[in-house]
């Protein structure tokens, strides 16, 4: 239901749609002419304005033009028994969603209404929408200060307002998803949509009714016409998450949309332009799968005008902690739980784990160890990282598994310390805590064990100069 203005001087029509909206459920004003109209547009909010054309004086033109500058978000109906094409098209431009010739149905008017309504809402809606999601996507929110993050902030920031194609590679989970947003979000075209389709999740025939929509009848299912994606995404961005699951009819159609910025729906003959920009994702190597045939070249190009590499949560252990806190205030926030912080010794494990599902592992992680902890803080007690879980004092959990042809003791104990090492994020003093040794057995074993430290590990003093 909604709040309505009619405006007219017809008395007897005026009050028979009072009547009628009225009785519908709806919060009915009424005016005669169009001097109140303006004043009630000044003083109090509708969702909808009914208004005559013509009027005594101040006329329906007068009423849409100050509803458009004060009341924006309001739809306006304009009747008339003196229409004209002209006259309907002048008013469509300034902001009206219909013009009606009298006489007309009262329920066909009601019908009207009841769709301005809902559209109103609608709009609202996506504009709520477009407004959290800027809030999420601006790049001083996304959670992180490590130097691999800032590294790609600062591509991501330069090519955000151009037009240019990004190519997004990473593992699942590094939240390309989330970058992807954020270029288009702080680009030209962030007050259009943003379209995301994931690439392999849809069979070749389903993936393309997706992307390119289709005409009643195209194929079996086809019941009715069926807007694609990228008509959805006109004007703004489409995000083709997965890209490397496409197959070569669909990776053939999307080079000409690219190419010619036009294509048809399947199962029609009308040729349709659109203005799209194009950034895709994958976990795939495609130079490699172009070498072998399985990806065009000529696309691949197309695609990699920009290229943005996310590293793995592994190699960006600063961020894990901010991270970590991040989602237990989301979740304890979603769950209704008080919970506020996570425990030392639970965070110093979650710093030591390789996490080879990333961020989408690490928020698993922290959803599972809130839901279940009866604290105010994640200890490590609620924590199930990878197969692991807690082990009370006293347990041993055997890791070492020896072949059937033998492994030397020294390989054992290097694979040990290596394994140390990663955990520790190549940090000496935490790997040989994890080892029970001191710092200066750990050293003397990296030593004899002949183990090479990563460049971006080493110490300022073995820097070698190039």
């Amino acid at each position: 239901m909604g709040r309505i203005l009619v405006v007219d001087d017809h008395e007897s029509l005026r009050k028979g749609l009072v009547t009628a909206l009225t009785n519908a459920g709806h919060d009915v004003e009424e005016t005669a002419n169009g001097t109140v109209a303006i004043e009630r547009l000044q003083d109090s909010q509708f969702d909808v304005v009914l208004t005559d054309m013509r009027m005594g004086g101040t006329d329906g033109m007068d009423v849409l033009h100050t509803a458009s500058k004060v009341q924006p978000h309001a739809a306006v109906i304009l009747m008339t028994a003196f229409g004209s094409i002209h006259t309907a098209v002048e008013a469509m431009k300034i902001g009206a969603v219909d013009f009606v010739q009298k006489p007309f149905e009262i329920e066909e008017m009601e019908l009207k209404i009841d769709k301005a309504i809902e559209l109103r809402h609608l709009k609202h809606q996506v504009e709520y929408l477009r407004d959290s999601q800027q809030g999420q996507y601006d790049f001083d929110r996304i959670v992180g200060a490590s130097g691999a993050l800032q590294h790609v902030l600062g591509i991501v920031s330069k090519v955000a307002r151009s037009n240019s194609t990004v190519m997004i590679k990473g593992e699942t989970g590094t939240g390309k998803e989330l970058i992807a947003g954020a270029i288009h979000h702080n680009s030209l075209r962030a007050s259009k949509a943003f379209v995301k389709v994931n690439c392999a999740a849809l069979q070749e025939n389903l993936l393309e009714s997706e992307l390119f929509g289709h005409e009643k009848g195209a194929f079996t299912s086809a019941d009715k016409q069926r807007i694609g994606r990228f008509e959805q995404a006109d004007g703004g961005t489409l995000f083709l998450d997965e890209v490397g699951d496409m197959s070569p009819s669909t990776q053939a159609k999307i080079l000409r949309v690219l190419q010619e910025h036009e294509f048809e729906r399947l199962g029609g003959t009308r040729t349709l332009r659109v203005d799209v920009r194009i950034i895709t994702a994958t976990n795939r190597n495609l130079a490699t799968m172009v070498k072998e045939g399985r990806f065009r070249e000529d696309l691949y190009y197309r695609l990699n005008v920009v290229s943005v590499e996310m590293p793995p949560l592994r190699d960006r252990k600063d961020d894990i902690a901010a991270l970590a806190e991040f989602f237990v205030k989301r979740y304890a926030n979603e769950l209704k739980k008080r919970v506020e912080h996570i425990q030392p010794d639970a965070l110093k494990v979650m710093m030591r784990h390789h996490w080879p599902g990333n961020i989408r592992e690490l928020e698993n992680v922290i959803e599972r160890a809130v839901l279940l902890t009866d604290s105010t803080s994640v200890s490590l007690a609620d924590l199930q990282i990878g197969e692991q879980t807690s082990t009370h004092s006293g347990e041993r959990t055997t890791v070492v598994k020896i072949p059937p042809t033998g492994i030397p003791l020294e390989e054992i104990e290097r694979q040990a310390v290596v394994e140390a090492l990663k955990m520790s994020n190549w940090i000496q003093k935490d790997a040989a805590d994890l080892l029970g040794i001191s710092p200066r057995v750990m050293n003397y074993k990296i030593k004899i064990l002949n183990i090479e430290i990563p460049r971006s590990r080493r110490p300022a003093s073995e820097a070698v100069a190039v």
